[in-house]
């Protein structure tokens, strides 16, 4: 039968996000069992409020700025006072020298990698993933034409292999997108991986004539444990383009704000910049939301309770390894890695039988493997151990 959509659409109707697919199901089994009989690990949605910073801020934006300023247009790299307080963070942080033109306001990290990779792709041009990856980088990219390679995984720590991905790389190769800490392993990639990927990429760029760029996405950031540092890229790799999002460092995913971060030192930074911006307001997004890029200004110290995360972490990692399996401790991000010992959509199937929902790891393009999103209650955690348990017993663990 005929379809009026798009036929790239029309196949990814057909295959939809296995991540939203088990949070639907989440939704349904609720509806059956009740909301606290169901553990749903799917999705990484923060359980925890944003911290209390975050709501007076809000209220001091709406009570005593002006409204046309609130809510209306500013440049579509965002409010220069927003961008240079921004720069200025991160200088304080990292040591950098950035400026406010270095900064383009964006509607969360999956708008900043799609203004970037709009401003960067020609038809055809290569970006370069490691597995396990993102699992909506593909569509990123093919948004603008781009191909997706995947670099393979180096397990068992999965620290990315340098070597592996200069395999990967050709003449027609854009860009390498590095996620550290990474979703969904909760590896934080070292200072000796960044180290030996620049090398990599380096001498890359002196063969093939043209700059490849590190699109470093890392809205997990600040969500570290047990005093883990993320090295900051650009200052290991000058063709380094950064994406963040206050998604997970505020708990406010559903407020869609970020920025991208682009040095100066980047090859044709100052054409990057301004089409970064006119790529903001021609895909859509006109400008980062207005209100919350006051909002995040006055919040730019401001961070989520990890405790809680580490909690969970510990707990959930303690009751898996008493069930059983076997699983990597993570670093930072909020997610539990765990080597399935069955192919891992039928590890999917079976969970469900006790009302667990968790994500094969075939859907980040490394399968035998299932992510736990832990940004849950303490409950759901604590609920769901004697599921895991049974689970393992049915698995002769």
């Amino acid at each position: 039968m005929a379809h009026n959509i798009s036929e790239r659409m029309f196949g990814l109707t057909q295959n939809n996000s296995t991540v939203r697919e088990m949070f639907e199901e989440g939704n349904r089994l609720a509806a059956l069992y009740g909301r606290e009989n169901v553990y749903d690990f799917s999705i990484g949605n923060p359980n925890f409020p944003a911290p209390e910073k975050v709501k007076d801020a809000v209220f001091d934006v709406l009570n005593n700025e002006p409204s046309t300023m609130v809510h209306g247009y500013m440049s579509t790299a965002g409010y220069p006072d927003v961008c240079a307080a921004v720069a200025g963070s991160l200088n304080n942080r990292f040591g950098t020298a950035f400026d406010a033109h270095n900064i383009v306001m964006t509607a969360g990290a999956a708008g900043s990698l799609n203004v970037i990779l709009k401003t960067l792709l020609n038809p055809g041009d290569e970006v370069v993933v490691i597995a396990p990856y993102f699992l909506e980088y593909g569509n990123y990219v093919a948004n603008y034409n781009g191909v997706l390679v995947v670099a393979p995984p180096n397990a068992p720590d999965f620290q990315p292999d340098a070597e592996a991905i200069g395999k990967a790389l050709t003449s027609k190769t854009k860009a390498v997108i590095v996620n550290s800490p990474n979703n969904p392993t909760g590896v934080i990639y070292s200072e000796e991986t960044i180290k030996r990927i620049a090398a990599v990429l380096e001498a890359k760029q002196k063969e093939f004539g043209h700059a490849i760029y590190i699109l470093s996405d890392e809205p997990y950031r600040e969500l570290t444990y047990d005093g883990a540092e993320v090295p900051w890229l650009t200052k290991f790799y000058r063709n380094t383009i950064v994406g963040y999002s206050w998604s997970k460092s505020l708990s406010l995913p559903g407020e869609r704000i970020g920025y991208l971060v682009i040095p100066s030192e980047a090859d044709d930074s100052s054409l990057i910049i301004d089409a970064a911006a006119i790529a903001n307001r021609i895909m859509g997004f006109v400008n980062a939301p207005s209100l919350m890029q006051r909002v995040v200004m006055h919040c730019l110290d401001e961070r989520t309770d990890i405790g809680s995360y580490d909690n969970n972490r510990k707990m959930l990692y303690a009751g898996l390894k008493d069930a059983g399996f076997e699983c990597a401790y993570p670093q930072g991000a909020f997610y539990m890695w765990v080597k399935t010992p069955c192919e891992d959509k039928e590890f999917c199937r079976l969970a469900k039988k006790y009302n667990i929902l968790v994500v094969p790891g075939s859907s980040f393009a490394c399968p035998g493997y299932v992510r736990i999103a832990y940004c849950v209650s303490s409950k759901t955690i604590e609920g769901s151990l004697p599921g895991f348990k049974k689970l393992a017993e049915e698995l002769s663990l």
